[in-house]
């Protein structure tokens, strides 16, 4: 008996050991069959597959049986191993012709005689995910210690089973990565935590040079490039995805926007922490060009324009002034107030223009930054623009100061780009009643500015849209009024200059919230 359960156990060593050696699906099945009649000493062994949809047992691999055999499948209690599937205990049957559970299907189309079975469940997580199956005992019955032997087997079958399983779909996962990551336009660069380059697609490898340079890691990466912001402010950026610029003066001008997104993983805990990044290149030098040309002519006509525009304006208030004190006809009157008053329209086009050209073409270090209380700052902006919107009807602009928080800012700058958002408040806003809010608040290490209006909202669609240069939403909504469409563009420009952004939160017939986000 001793020798007897050594040789079990030597028996089932050596299984394991061959079971976890197979990661591969085909093989791993066809090695279990053939382990399985010598854990036991039996004629042959079959083994059964669960398909879950279908809940019916297939045979995967069928050593020696003929192909209409193959094809057949079991509905969950049906035959011997139908019934240990469903039940999910081993079943014993040493004189198969006389127990009614056996189904003689698989016997009559194969021609093989069944005479005694041990059946056993393959289990993982307290579900069977199978049937492994020893036929015809060679000596003696099956007993219990045959089934207790085949049992271990079957739970070691079961453990190899899921792993290839795990193993083939990681390896179809990565597969289908892989062919992403390699085939889309833009450039690609994974990195380890550390920084370490674990894969780049062949666009990230032409637009940095890497046959040259031969990097290995992030840092190495970008040797020709001006890199905003730079490169240890990045990698110390707190949010979930941070974006960035890259600018070649030579050979040519090239310009790469880029984001590097952080990748998570979980612990045994369920705790997140970084485990690597992404880092996404796109070739945005055509764009980059085209601003440049863009600003540069509308910097051009604007200043062609103001010359004209003084003398235009400067005579039509005289025409004004002349007709109205000398009682002139009343369509010279008529027609000088209307000149001048469109003359004025243009130039305030004229001067916002030039407004939005001098920010569109700013960085960073060009602003004039100081500290100040972001509360009283609104305030100041809010009595700003009573006096200057005093004309509009039912105007309220209120001040919820939410908490005292302090702004190191361009004062100038930000008092443009939030009066642009109060101007625009009531601008598009068609209600008798206007109510303008201005609020303050810290959170998360940002002060957020926020402008919020009772308009008539803006469809969701339209919410990314309107930071675009020259947008407005169409006329059928708003009563689309006069302008360049350039408000908004010039606060997102103001926020990107101090490393923060803008964002917008409408609902239709109710109003809609501005807010600008600045780094504290």
């Amino acid at each position: 008996m001793i020798t007897q359960s050594q040789e079990s156990l030597e028996m089932l060593v050596m299984v394991s050991r061959l079971l976890s050696s197979k990661l591969d699906i085909s093989e791993l099945l066809t090695t279990i069959m053939r382990l399985a009649s010598r854990v036991v000493g039996a004629e042959r062994a079959s083994l059964y597959l669960l398909d879950e949809k279908a809940q019916e047992l297939y045979f995967d691999v069928a050593l020696g049986l003929p192909e209409d055999v193959q094809k057949m499948r079991f509905k969950l209690g049906e035959g011997v191993a139908g019934t240990c599937a469903k039940e999910g205990r081993s079943i014993i049957i040493n004189d198969v012709a006389s127990d009614p559970r056996h189904s003689k299907k698989a016997d009559s189309r194969s021609g093989y005689v069944t005479r005694s079975l041990l059946t056993c469940p393959m289990i993982i997580k307290g579900k069977a995910i199978g049937v492994v199956q020893a036929i015809n005992k060679l000596d003696g019955e099956f007993t219990e210690t045959d089934k207790n032997n085949f049992e271990a087997f079957a739970s070691q079958a079961a453990i190899a089973i899921e792993n290839s399983r795990l193993f083939s779909t990681v390896k179809e996962e990565k597969r289908k990565m892989e062919i992403v990551f390699k085939r889309i336009k833009e450039g690609a660069i994974l990195t380890d935590v550390n920084g370490e380059i674990l894969l780049i697609n062949n666009s990230a490898k032409v637009y940095l040079e890497h046959d040259k340079y031969k990097f290995t890691d992030i840092k190495g990466a970008f040797p020709d490039f001006e890199m905003k912001p730079g490169m240890d402010q990045l990698l110390a950026c707190g949010e979930m995805s941070c974006r960035f610029e890259l600018y070649r003066e030579k050979p040519k001008k090239f310009f790469l926007d880029g984001s590097a997104i952080k990748l998570f993983a979980e612990d045994k805990d369920g705790a997140s922490h970084v485990e690597g990044r992404l880092w996404i290149l796109t070739d945005v030098t055509a764009q980059r060009l085209e601003e440049r040309m863009a600003r540069n002519f509308l910097s051009l006509i604007s200043h062609k324009f103001k010359t004209p525009l003084a003398s235009i304006n400067g005579y039509a208030q005289i025409l004004k002034e002349e007709a109205a004190s000398k009682e002139m006809p009343e369509l010279v009157e008529k027609a000088s107030e209307t000149i001048y008053g469109q003359g004025q329209k243009l130039n305030g086009l004229v001067e916002g223009l030039l407004d939005f050209v001098t920010i569109d073409s700013l960085d960073a270090p060009a602003l004039e930054k100081i500290e100040f209380d972001a509360a009283e700052f609104l305030g100041e902006i809010a009595e700003d623009m009573r006096g200057r919107l005093k004309a509009a009807e039912g105007l309220n602009i209120k001040l919820v100061a939410q908490e005292a928080v302090k702004v190191k800012a361009d004062r100038k700058l930000l008092a443009t780009a939030v009066r642009a958002l109060v101007e625009n408040a009531v601008k598009f806003n068609p209600a008798k009643d206007k109510l303008v809010i201005l609020s303050a608040q810290a959170r998360d290490g940002h002060a957020l500015l926020s402008v919020g209006d009772n308009g008539p909202g803006i469809p969701g669609e339209e919410l990314e849209n309107i930071f675009h240069k020259f947008y407005q939403v169409e006329a059928s909504f708003t009563g689309q009024v006069e302008g360049w469409g350039l408000g908004l563009a010039l606060v997102k420009k103001v926020a990107e200059a101090h490393g923060g952004r803008v964002f917008a939160k409408s609902q239709l017939q109710k109003g809609s919230a501005f807010t600008l986000t600045l780094p504290l």
